[in-house]
């Protein structure tokens, strides 16, 4: 099932092989949207400052729900789009992107490029996605070699040989084994080992007795039941293997960690000797499998998660082979299914239809584009930065990124509840963070990885076992700090503790969030809250954990810990009373991170916007908003949304960012300048009796 957008800004851990290897802390991408254009985004009743005064609803006070005031015109005018389960304005931006890149493959393909070269690997991918009479005339058959290996497996001895083949072509199941810097020594890259293999989103859709939960459960089931008769199975055996698989995969969740507890670093490090991890799982023949990854000769790694390590290794004891070669057939066909033939991709799309509430599977351009950005994606982005981020943009980004850090420098020199020793501390990491803008200053050799025009499904193959062997070949050798986790395309921005590095891509540096021509409160309210997001993730509940050279490492003076857990409680404890759909409550202690982050990130914007400068960008022009005013509003701008409620469940179960409104409006709640700005009375529902003060 594909994976739908969550949050815009967010923290990053990362582990593994590929996307799938890695715990993130919220760092899923946006899905894209169907139809729009800089137009949709850009029309209307735009100021001269930058404001999209025609999203507003004037309809309803401000003091009364922000997020309706600044979006509900928006939101009125922009229906969720039945190939969807969340819309907004970062998705239209997304689509002008992809629309772009579109364009820009299309005119590769009318070229004759030699073999080998970046543009005829990037043209080659996408028409072989787009030729659907071949994929169709195929059907699954480009998956035989795959099941006939697990077909042949005779004996469990045999297991963890074919639990690394999978892992080799990207197949999580049912664990990820790759690389990550060591929390420890960030100078290091290790192996790591964490928990994967489940098909349903985590571990609360197996164990969980709500009715969402419940239902999911029943779709689910009946969805690989009916893929495997799609394989070629009868309706009885397929019946019957659907039934072990969900047993064999409820077990597996019992023994994951929440997502929760996964936000805190020290639960997840666990370095641990072979001769250790063969000791807890003589079963799973863990350096069997390195071997047969074909990853550096090691000694030790990181086992994330011990117990669940425990677990698989009763499987591979207790479970009857028949269910294990049942099981790993069903991770590679659910893997490879989106790019199979037209009966597989349904089935496919009718199981995320029953997670998300979309109605409509998403035109194939849209898909083939997305599974050529993972593939690809600094190929294209290349060639992206080179026609859509001009040096002015650069630096004029990279300058609200200095104004925003001078900010927190401030702001750290005047806490009052924070003590000489730890000041310093802070102060050393801020100094220390990398600041990258745009597009990396390296990129990606992509000269190792095979395309063609032939099965789609085998392109996609192909990349994912090239960015496996990428991941793997890093094991032992010294952190490259250049390294880049997100394309410069992407509508999206990343902070990562072990690098201590905030990462902005071009993607995102563009209207209706940023835009060289808008006012200073515009940018900034847009902008500037996003990058103070990130900048503020060195200093949240999992970032402050990690000293500044992204070492795993308590910087903090006892009382001082003690102010700052007190400050984040208190995010957990606001967010923990929001619900979406049908009641579900916002998990609090999953979204502090990301409830932090954005409160910071809104602090920092509005003080780098009134902190004394030599100059303006351009003074705001008169209007019927104040600057202030027009800050806020511009704030809310970046959150216009709609997500559908089934989508809004799913969110709040997987996800650590909270649902957009309460981004939006949980934030504001919590600042006074807010309150000022609009001249709110402290009975407000917009105003916070007990605000939380984080900096």
């Amino acid at each position: 099932m594909s994976t739908p957008p969550d949050g815009r800004r967010t923290t990053l851990l990362r582990f593994g092989t590929c996307a799938a290897a890695a715990i993130l802390a919220g760092a899923a991408l946006f899905c894209t949207a169907a139809r729009a254009s800089l137009g949709e985004i850009a029309e209307g009743d735009v100021n001269s400052d930058g404001l999209y005064l025609n999203w507003l609803d004037r309809s309803v006070a401000p003091a009364k729900d922000f997020f309706q005031f600044a979006n509900g015109g928006w939101i009125k005018s922009h229906p969720i789009p039945p190939d969807r389960a969340y819309w907004g304005v970062d998705t239209l931006l997304e689509q002008q992107n992809q629309i772009f890149i579109r364009n820009l493959i299309e005119s590769l393909a009318r070229e004759n490029w030699a073999a080998g070269t970046q543009q005829r690997k990037i043209a080659d991918f996408y028409a072989s996605g787009m030729d659907e009479r071949a994929i169709d005339a195929a059907g699954a058959a480009p998956l035989a070699p795959e099941l006939a290996r697990i077909a042949a497996i005779t004996t469990r001895d045999e297991l963890p040989q074919a639990l690394a083949h999978l892992l080799s072509i990207g197949v999580e199941a049912p664990l990820s084994v790759g690389q990550m810097q060591d929390f420890e020594d960030s100078t290091r890259v290790i192996a790591v080992a964490s928990q994967s293999g489940l098909g349903l989103p985590n571990r609360d859709y197996y164990l969980k007795d709500e009715a969402t939960f419940k239902s999911a459960r029943a779709a689910y089931v009946a969805h690989v039941a009916r893929m495997l008769v799609l394989l070629g199975d009868t309706a009885p055996a397929a019946a019957a293997e659907a039934r072990a698989i969900m047993a064999l995969e409820t077990r597996l969740a019992r023994a994951s960690m929440p997502d929760a507890e996964q936000r805190e670093p020290h639960a997840i490090y666990h370095p641990m000797t072979l001769e250790a991890v063969h000791a807890i799982a003589p079963h799973l023949e863990l350096r069997q499998m390195l071997s047969e990854l074909k990853a550096p000769q090691i000694d030790s790694l990181n086992v994330a998660m011990p117990e669940f390590l425990k677990a698989v290794d009763r499987e591979i004891a207790d479970t009857s082979l028949a269910d294990w070669k049942v099981y790993l057939r069903w991770q590679l066909l659910d893997a490879y299914a989106a790019y199979l033939s037209a009966p597989f991709v349904a089935e496919d799309f009718r199981m995320t239809a029953e997670l998300t509430g979309a109605e409509e599977l998403q035109a194939r351009w849209l898909r083939v584009l997305k599974a050529e950005d993972d593939a690809l994606g600094f190929a294209i982005g290349q060639l992206y930065v080179a026609q859509k981020f001009p040096p002015v943009w650069k630096a004029a980004a990279a300058a609200i990124v200095v104004r925003i850090r001078d900010a927190l420098h401030d702001d750290l020199n005047t806490l009052s509840w924070m003590s000489p020793a730890t000041r310093a501390a802070a102060q050393q990491k801020l100094d220390l963070m990398q600041l990258r803008i745009g597009y990396p200053e390296q990129w990606r050799d992509y000269s190792g990885l095979s395309i063609d025009r032939g099965p789609y499904v085998l392109n996609v193959m192909r990349a994912n076992a090239f960015e496996v062997q990428r991941q793997l070949a890093k094991i032992g050798k010294p952190v490259d700090r250049s390294e880049w986790y997100m394309t410069p395309q992407t509508v999206n921005a990343y902070y990562d503790p072990s690098m201590n590095s905030l990462t902005v891509p071009a993607g995102i540096l563009q209207p209706p969030y940023f835009d060289v021509s808008f006012s200073d409160p515009v940018n900034y309210g847009a902008t500037g809250a996003a990058i103070g997001h990130e900048m503020t993730h060195g200093f949240d509940d999992e970032g402050a954990q990690f000293d500044g050279y992204g070492n795993l490492k308590n910087w903090w003076a006892p009382q001082d810990l003690a102010s700052f857990h007190a400050a984040t409680q208190c995010i957990a404890e606001q967010y923990s009373r929001f619900t979406v759909g049908s009641g579900m409550h916002v998990q609090g202690a999953l979204v502090t991170g990301e409830a932090t982050a954005d409160l910071g990130g809104l602090t920092l914007a509005w003080r780098a916007l009134h902190a004394p400068r030599a100059t303006l960008a351009r003074p705001p022009a008169p209007g019927e908003f104040t600057p202030d005013q027009e800050f806020f509003i511009a704030f809310a701008h970046s959150w216009a949304s709609v997500t559908r409620p089934k989508q809004a469940e799913k969110m709040v179960t997987t996800d650590p960012h909270p649902p957009v409104e309460d981004r939006t409006n949980g934030s504001l709640a919590n600042s006074p300048d807010f309150q000022t700005a609009f001249g709110l009375l402290d009975q407000s529902p917009m105003v916070k009796a007990h605000r939380c003060v984080i900096w």
